[in-house]
C-alpha cells in the first residue's frame, strides 16, 4: 500500500504490515519517507488513543499542514484493544490518498 501526496509515494509497506484503526491505515514508522515529514506542534488527545502528534507533509515545495498523524505514547488499554502495538506507526488525511 501507499500513500501519496502532490504525485509523491511518501510512504509505502505491504498492507499486512499495516494496521487499521478505525477506517485509517498506519504504516509501520519505518516505512514513512522522512525526508518528506516535518514535526509540528499541533498535538490532539483522543479519549482512547491519547496524545496525538502530528507531521507537516513537505512535497517540492508545498506543505500539507497536520496531513500525517501518529501516538508516541499510546493511552493505556489502547493496544490490547487494537491488538497490535501502534506507538509511532503514522497515518494519512487531508488529500493524501491511499492505494
Amino acid at each position: 500500500m501507499k500513500a501519496i501526496w502532490n504525485d509523491v509515494v511518501i510512504a509505502e509497506a505491504p498492507q499486512q504490515d499495516l494496521i487499521r484503526i478505525e477506517g485509517n491505515w498506519y504504516f509501520p514508522p519505518t516505512t514513512v519517507k522522512r525526508e518528506y515529514f516535518q514535526d509540528s506542534d499541533h498535538h490532539t488527545t483522543c479519549h482512547w488513543k491519547g496524545e496525538c502528534s502530528y507531521y507537516d507533509v513537505v512535497v517540492d515545495g508545498k506543505t500539507n499542514d497536520f496531513g500525517a498523524w501518529y501516538y508516541p505514547e499510546p493511552k493505556d488499554g489502547s493496544v490490547e484493544r487494537v491488538g497490535k502495538d501502534f506507538a509511532n506507526y503514522v497515518a494519512f488525511w487531508n488529500g493524501i490518498v491511499m492505494t
